[in-house]
């Protein structure tokens, strides 16, 4: 076991991986991080490309041997999702994550960890340091807004790549292989602000619904877990159908396709209320930790005096149109795979609710290895926004990379990983969308995904193996070392 950082980043991929912990890479905002990887080419006298999209490529020729092998693309992302609990004052735009060891287990405290992207960069780095790992040519793709968009996938040249196999460091299990994955598209929900004057003696008071475990939509959503988006509109729907209140402002999750842990809600009450209110909100506590026992044990639902000012308030129709909305509007899991057992066909998740000057905006990402299904969720979202006299707006699509029945890199896999560890690797089908199923489809390669164990992705609580780290690294070598035999 390791005790210190410092004792682990004797590890060239740890160093790296350190080094990039430091650099501020939110999705959207990976200047810094794109800057240091030209940085590292330029010291490294290795070529480098930087796009308009801020993608980097670094190539790196072949060792002594492999000259003839085919060319291997090293893809990884260089953003993250950056989430922290809700009092860290941490500041993702200009402080480094602060990273501790605990057993196995490599950890940022109280912010998400980065790990799958750190993971792949500091991998490509390592290997383009390398003065003595065998390997054929190498084309090292690190993009940008993964995390969001895959706006950085979408905008990469593939004429400025020659490989023909991709490996793509971007999976979250040990000894399995990434061989295809869902598409989505990212749905805008506007619902329209009319307001009111708030009542005279009334009292302004905030619903809070937190202690979820959220997580990657992707990869969680056949979890259980709650959203407290939805459950928040839970709340609201059955408080308003025993006494009245006026809906003030809403907030909640952080990201479209994260499954929101926090969700908040500020109402004005009459004072006579006050007793109601906490006694609905003691239940409500009471009755989400019966449901939620096993998923998310932590949620609670607590309400508070709040310390907002202000006189207006949502009227009575723009309130039931957002209460509508929470209640119908599709969520979680829609739909499992009768193909594949566990895993989920289609999905949708309200990521995040936002209250602006004239609208309130709902913002989901929908999820479908099957296209029809992503559709029928769609205009499920499309009928929905008519009833409510509201706007719904799709954009940043992304297809689903679909599984190939031959592959000659996902065999060399298997064939190394029963060689190497005497253990068959596990073909894995995942409903994240992942950017192989741009490139597949604009470059035309053979590829797989893989990486080390990764747990509560995109969370606080997000943490990384480091022996699994290392024994996937070692894999890793292995496969290039073998790739003069194809």
């Amino acid at each position: 076991m390791y005790t210190s950082i410092q004792e682990l980043t004797k590890y060239r991929i740890f160093h790296y991986f350190s080094e990039v912990s430091r650099i501020p890479r939110c999705s959207g905002k990976e200047q810094q991080m794109s800057d240091y990887l030209v940085s590292f080419a330029h010291k490294h006298r290795l070529q480098v490309i930087q796009d308009e999209a801020k993608n980097v490529i670094i190539k790196k020729p072949a060792t002594f041997g492999y000259e003839f092998a085919p060319t291997v693309i090293i893809h990884g992302n260089m953003d993250m999702v950056c989430e922290k609990n809700r009092d860290n004052p941490h500041d993702f735009n200009k402080d480094p994550l602060e990273l501790r060891i605990e057993g196995d287990m490599l950890y940022a405290t109280d912010t998400s960890l980065g790990a799958d992207s750190g993971v792949a960069i500091a991998y490509a780095l390592a290997l383009l340091d390398s003065k003595h790992i065998p390997h054929p040519n190498l084309e090292v793709m690190l993009t940008t807004e993964e995390k969001t968009t895959m706006n950085g996938a979408k905008r990469i040249d593939p004429a400025l790549l020659n490989g023909s196999i991709l490996i793509s460091i971007d999976a979250e299990e040990e000894g399995t292989l990434l061989v295809s994955s869902a598409g989505g598209v990212i749905a805008e929900f506007t619902i329209p602000i009319m307001y009111d004057k708030r009542q005279p003696d009334t009292v302004l008071y905030d619903i809070h619904i937190g202690g979820l475990k959220g997580g990657h939509s992707g990869g969680s959503i056949v979890k259980g877990r709650g959203n407290a988006n939805i459950l928040l509109g839970r709340v609201l729907q059955h408080c308003a159908e025993h006494f009245d209140y006026q809906l003030v402002h809403l907030r909640g999750g952080a990201k479209a396709n994260t499954i929101p842990r926090e969700a908040e809600a500020t109402i004005a009450i009459e004072r006579k209320h006050i007793p109601l209110i906490h006694s609905f909100i003691f239940k409500w506590d009471e009755t989400l930790k019966k449901e939620l026992d096993m998923a998310d044990p932590e949620v609670y639902v607590q309400c508070t005096s709040s310390m907002r000012k202000g006189n207006n308030v949502f009227s009575q129709e723009t309130m039931t149109k957002v209460i509508t909305a929470l209640t119908f509007m599709p969520n979680s899991v829609q739909s499992m795979s009768t193909e594949v057992p566990g895993l989920v066909q289609s999905s949708n998740n309200l990521g995040t609710m936002r209250t602006n000057s004239d609208h309130i905006m709902l913002k989901n990402e929908i999820r479908s290895s099957v296209y029809s299904l992503q559709e029928h969720i769609s205009q499920q979202m499309k009928v929905l926004a008519r009833l409510l006299q509201s706007r719904v707006i799709f954009h940043s699509e992304y297809p689903a990379w679909p599984y190939h029945p031959t592959s000659n890199i996902r065999s060399l896999c298997k064939k190394i990983y029963k060689e190497t560890y005497n253990e068959e690797v596990t073909f894995v089908s995942t409903h994240a969308g992942i950017e192989c199923g741009i490139l597949v489809k604009k470059m035309d390669v053979d590829a797989v995904c893989i990486g080390p164990d990764i747990h509560n992705i995109d969370t606080p609580s997000e943490h990384l193996s480091i022996s699994s780290t290392l024994k996937t690294w070692e894999y890793l070598l292995t496969i290039l070392k073998e790739m003069n035999t194809m």
